[in-house]
C-alpha cells in the first residue's frame, strides 16, 4: 500500500496537491483523480470511443461527430499506452 505523501512537514492522505476529495490534480506530474481514483488518458480514450459507438448506434450522433470522438479517444489511448496495465487498477496510484 502507498504511504501518505509528505509536504512541508504535513502528511497528506492523498497524492494530489490541488483539489478536494471529489476532484484532485497534481500540476507538477499532470495527473488527475476523481473520487480518489486515478484517471488515466487511456481509460478516458476508451470511454470516448465507446460513447461514439453508442451514439452512432442510437442514431444520436452524426458520422462526423462520431469520427472526431473516436479519433480523440484513439489519440488518448495511444498517448497512455505505456501505462495500460494500470488503467483500471483500483486506488490512487501515486507513482
Amino acid at each position: 500500500m502507498n504511504s501518505p505523501a509528505k509536504t512541508s512537514g504535513a502528511i497528506r492522505s492523498h497524492p494530489w496537491t490541488r483539489g478536494n476529495r471529489l476532484v484532485g490534480y497534481d500540476p507538477e506530474k499532470i495527473r488527475m483523480w476523481i473520487g480518489g481514483q486515478r484517471l488515466h488518458h487511456g481509460a478516458t480514450g476508451i470511454a470516448l470511443a465507446a460513447t461514439a459507438l453508442l451514439g452512432v448506434g442510437a442514431h444520436r450522433f452524426e458520422a462526423r461527430r462520431a469520427l472526431l470522438l473516436t479519433l480523440a479517444g484513439s489519440a488518448l489511448v495511444a498517448h497512455d499506452w505505456k501505462d495500460r496495465s494500470v488503467w483500471f487498477r483500483f486506488g490512487p496510484q501515486a507513482d
